[in-house]
């Protein structure tokens, strides 16, 4: 199982074992790391599982689609690297990936 690590705005590190196919949101949300909010539990209708990709896994993820661009408009300071967590499937080539969870979430 690819291995997914949340670092907190505190620095908090937490890493998770995730399973293919679940997204890294669902994934944070079954190991209590705090910050990721997922008010509207998935559905890229809100912006409160933004996090901050790292830098050297941006091929690998590629870019948001449109509709989560446009939902990315409305996250806590949105950054080149941000993703909504939601719309990130959980897959192999992800193992180590690092994903940042802003100060707060919109």
């Amino acid at each position: 199982m690819p291995r997914i690590i949340y670092i907190t705005s505190d620095e908090q590190r937490f890493e998770i074992e995730a399973e293919n196919g679940a997204t890294v949101m669902e994934t944070a949300i079954r190991a209590g790391v705090p910050g990721i909010e997922a008010e509207c539990g998935g559905a890229c209708s809100c912006a409160t599982c933004h996090v901050y990709v790292d830098p050297s896994f941006a091929e690998t993820l590629g870019g948001a689609e449109a509709m989560e661009a446009d939902m990315l408009d409305f996250a806590w300071e949105p950054a080149p690297n941000s993703r909504l967590s939601c719309q990130i499937k959980v897959s192999d080539e992800m193992d180590g990936l690092v994903l940042r969870i802003p100060v707060r979430q919109s």
